[in-house]
């Protein structure tokens, strides 16, 4: 079924399959011993991730007041932002009444409208870091001790500014997607890392810098596609002698030096460096990337242990899923955002240990919910209202036919009532709008937030260049990012590791360090091309006018190995 999508500012066609209808028949819900089937998208596959991104802000940190308690918390909701929000402990509690706020249907109105009207009333956590420790400015991030700015990561020690799945790591700063690693710094995509920095999808290195593709090294300088090397400077061999002859020359602990080595690093990046098509690991009948040990899974990415998954992205442990944003331990999930151990779920956002739940947020060991917002425990629940099981059977099919008159039933939460504004939310990282075209499609932007008064304020392009010469007092400095002009601050655990790391202080703000580790991963879209080893038809995540060398498998591994 070719469709077209209706958003007038993309109108690109798209198709629907077979197996996407026969996966919609199986996400639909049955109420009354009666299916109420899910219609086909009328959004492509882009614009519904960009959709569900947009009730998805994981870096915009703020000062707020407890509605409840009245004492300040740091809230992903600014103070201007209308809604009810408690102190995530508050919130946990059984300390108030998650039903006050319920009201019955209205059968005049449309229901995301009033769905939007209870969200606004109904309390929601600040920030989610359950188990966490001396972390409070951290955020989908669970089980941290002693982190900072850890965003979508969890289960670290000492770290700083970590982001998009970094699990396990103790003494990191500045990465992205790295797994159980140690005294790294600006690492993205790598595992099992020590004493580096610079990695690029590297694994069980240590003491490296400025690395591509590597498995199993040490001691490498701006080496790419090595396995089981030692003392490598750029690819040659050295011996240990006249590798550390060479690294002690480089003072890498000056700023001009490690961006000078930064730069040589994307260089060979592009001209120097094989690069695989797509990683698919231990998969059978997958398409996308990052996929490892999948089966049946399709246009997806960043995949692990799922089956029968369509359009996912960041997914573990999911199965007969389409459409969802990490979920780990799902199933039958349709338009999902983060709704992990969840079963059978269709438009639901940050809701955990539910089944049977719909269009729904923040709903947290719920059972046979519809429309629902914060509630724990609950059960035949409608817009907050509790009812019957015979009273739920019986009036969901009738919400359910009010929707499909006004077009509402298989959609997600409209943009517009997203309570964020478009660069707070992680769409902007992903499909990046000027402000101008936010606004002239109806959604909110937020201007940046002042920085408190400092001691002193410094360009980037001003501090010292050797992190020998950083006087101690620089916490106390705002540093102007050399690339945005915005300031920003470097706290105490940052520059004691920096000392311990001999790494000259970042000139960058850390939003837009996050933005230059994001870039390094690639779209999440497959092109067509040729391998540049064998000449056969490949799909790949590079665009066809990149300048990198691209293989199929076949000819990376024979290459690599």
């Amino acid at each position: 079924m070719q469709l077209k999508c209706k958003n007038s500012w993309c109108r690109q066609p798209f198709e629907v399959t077979d197996d996407d209808l026969a996966l919609l028949k199986e996400l639909s819900p049955v109420f009354g011993g009666e299916k109420f089937l899910l219609p086909p998208p009328t959004l492509c596959p882009d614009c519904r991730q960009q959709r569900r991104l947009m009730y998805r802000n994981e870096r915009q940190l703020y000062h707020r007041t407890c509605d409840r308690t009245g004492k300040e918390v740091i809230s992903i909701y600014s103070q201007d932002k209308p809604c009810t929000v408690y102190d995530q402990t508050v919130w946990w509690s059984d300390d108030w009444d998650q039903l006050a706020t319920g009201r019955a249907f209205d059968f005049r109105r449309p229901f995301f409208e009033q769905f939007s009207e209870l969200s606004y009333v109904a309390p929601r956590p600040c920030i989610m870091n359950m188990g966490s420790e001396n972390s409070a400015f951290t955020h989908h991030a669970p089980y941290n001790k002693n982190c900072y700015m850890c965003i979508n990561s969890g289960y670290n020690q000492d770290c700083l500014y970590i982001t998009n799945f970094s699990i396990h790591c103790k003494d990191c700063v500045d990465c992205l997607g790295t797994q159980h690693c140690e005294l790294c710094a600006e690492c993205v995509d790598c595992k099992k890392c020590v004493s580096s920095t610079h990695l690029h999808e590297c694994e069980n290195c240590s003491d490296c810098r400025f690395c591509y593709d590597c498995q199993a090294c040490s001691d490498c300088f701006g080496c790419w596609n090595l396995r089981h090397r030692k003392y490598c400077f750029e690819n040659e061999q050295l011996t240990e002698a006249e590798y550390r002859r060479k690294l002690q020359s480089l003072d890498t602990a000056r700023w001009a030096i490690a961006e000078k080595y930064e730069r040589a690093f994307h260089s060979h990046l592009e001209q120097k460096a094989i690069h695989r098509n797509i990683l698919t690991i231990q998969s059978e009948r997958s398409t996308g990337n990052r996929i490892v040990q999948c089966k049946n899974v399709r246009d997806s990415y960043y995949m692990f242990d799922c089956e029968d998954c369509i359009h996912c992205f960041d997914c573990g442990d999911t199965k007969s899923s389409m459409d969802a944003l990490e979920p780990y331990h799902g199933e039958l999930q349709y338009e999902t955002n983060g709704c992990n151990l969840g079963y059978h779920l269709y438009a639901c956002s940050k809701s955990y240990e539910c089944r049977n739940v719909y269009l729904s947020e923040y709903c947290f060991s719920c059972t046979d919910c519809f429309g629902c917002f914060g509630l724990h425990r609950q059960r035949h629940c409608i817009l907050n209202k509790q009812y019957s099981e015979e009273e739920y059977e019986r009036l969901v099919p009738q919400i359910i036919a009010k929707m499909r008159a006004d077009g509402e039933w298989g959609e997600f939460f409209p943009e517009e009532r997203s309570p964020f504004a478009y660069n707070e939310t992680v769409a902007q990282e992903y499909y990046p709008l000027t402000q101008n075209d936010v606004t002239k499609r109806g959604w909110k932007w937020k201007e940046s937030e002042e920085m408190p008064k400092m001691n002193r304020v410094i360009p980037a392009a001003k501090l010292p260049d050797r992190i020998d010469d950083i006087p101690d007092d620089i916490v106390n400095w705002a540093i102007e990012c050399a690339a945005t002009n915005r300031p920003f601050r470097i706290i105490k655990q940052e520059l004691e590791f920096l000392q311990k790391m001999r790494l000259p202080v970042p000139r960058f703000h850390p939003d837009e360090r996050h933005k230059r580790r994001m870039a390094l991963r690639n779209p999440r879209h497959l092109w067509s091309r040729k391998c540049q080893k064998c000449g056969k038809g490949i799909e790949t995540t590079y665009v066809p006018e990149r300048p990198e060398v691209v293989y199929c498998e076949e000819c990376y591994l024979k290459t690599v190995y």
